[in-house]
């Protein structure tokens, strides 16, 4: 059999298939979100899938081993184009986090968090001999660089992201427990001095909102409540789709941020309970997919990988969700596959190609 028809056949069909299915659902999310508008999310969002599968499909059949040659060059251009974003991104919602390239809008931070994954990887796998604490410093120092100038920025929901996909990292490459408490300590104690010193006016808001709603109804507390009352509207079954009268159509729940960070909030409302339990189990299945596939790695470099993927997608579920219903502040953190947004469902895609390469390429030594 020739490789390429061997690798094609070789895919994680359960994975594609609910990445396909979240995908698809996605494109419905966005139409149900802005149906009642004049804009046409929806077609943009099938016009990135069609451009973004030829993507994850090249990404998939290639060996993930690419990245020893690979991972550094990445890893520049995406702290280049963060410092790019300082001097020429354009501001949005208070942060300067989004370059505009003419054909489209390009977030940076999030081809770093990808790099940065990588990066990581490569460096756990290459010195897996040297002292755990060596190993320690040396990936602070990779991620140190892009996490500070994403704080910069300043993109809270993105630099948070970075630390379960980390802490990940470093458990599956052998960090002794007691290194990464002592690390999850050392970053609790600075939470007071990075909320009171590293975050802006409209940001420590948001976190005093988060832990009280009725604090700013009218103002920072407004699309907090009214996401609240969406999804509690919703009951067991929902409204329907296209229900009329819905806090979304009424334009209760922001219009710029309903069919992306906000999603949830809407499908919420539209299905209720049980579309939010099934949602979020097929989420669910897809991680734990994804999983089996970092325990099923060739080699310590497509298990670090995988790692990363499983952690970065996880934490922006559960960040995406979580500040809908007040379990997280709110960071404008996109939810994968669902969320409108282009440059995202492309690192989106790629990522689920990494795990398809690792997974049909597990067998391969090199």
């Amino acid at each position: 059999m020739h490789p390429f028809l061997r690798k094609l056949l070789g895919f994680n069909w359960v994975l594609l298939g609910l990445m396909l299915a979240l995908m698809t659902y996605g494109i419905y999310a966005i139409y149900s979100a802005t149906w009642m508008r004049t804009d046409v999310f929806w077609r943009d969002q099938i016009k990135w899938v069609v451009v973004c599968l030829p993507i994850f499909l090249g990404v998939s059949l290639v060996d993930y081993r690419w990245v020893r040659i690979g991972a550094l060059p990445l890893y520049l251009a995406g702290l280049a184009a963060l410092v790019a974003t300082m001097a020429f991104g354009e501001k949005v919602y208070g942060a300067r986090s989004w370059l505009n390239l003419g054909f489209m809008n390009f977030q940076p931070s999030q081809l770093a968090l990808l790099a940065g994954i990588l990066t990581v990887a490569l460096f756990m796998s290459q010195f897996k001999k040297l002292h755990p604490f060596v190993r320690l410093a040396g990936c602070g120092a990779i991620v140190g660089a892009p996490w500070v100038l994403i704080l910069i920025q300043p993109d809270l929901g993105s630099a948070l992201v970075w630390i379960p996909v980390v802490l990940g990292m470093l458990f599956i490459g052998g960090i002794p427990k007691r290194y990464l408490i002592a690390l999850l300590l050392l970053g609790f104690s600075a939470i007071p001095l990075v909320v009171n010193f590293g975050l802006k006016q409209y940001q420590q808001n948001r976190i005093l909102t988060f832990l009280d709603p009725s604090r700013d109804p009218q103002g920072a507390g407004w699309t907090l409540n009214q996401s609240l009352i969406a999804i509690g509207s919703g009951g067991f079954l929902g409204k329907g789709f296209r229900a009329p009268n819905t806090l979304n159509e009424l334009g209760f729940l922001p219009s710029t941020i309903v069919h992306n960070d906000f999603i949830f909030a809407v499908l919420g409302e539209q299905h209720g309970f049980v579309g939010g339990v099934i949602l979020i189990s097929v989420i669910a299945l897809t991680l734990l997919t994804a999983i089996y596939i970092v325990m099923m790695a060739g080699d310590d470099l497509g298990r670090y990988i995988a790692t990363g993927v499983v952690m970065m997608l996880f934490a922006h579920v559960f960040e995406n969700i979580g500040m809908t219903i007040q379990v997280m502040p709110i960071t404008g953190v996109p939810l994968p596959l669902i969320s409108y947004g282009g440059s995202f469902l492309m690192i989106t895609l790629i990522c689920f190609g990494l795990l398809q390469s690792v997974w049909i390429h597990r067998r391969i030594v090199t």
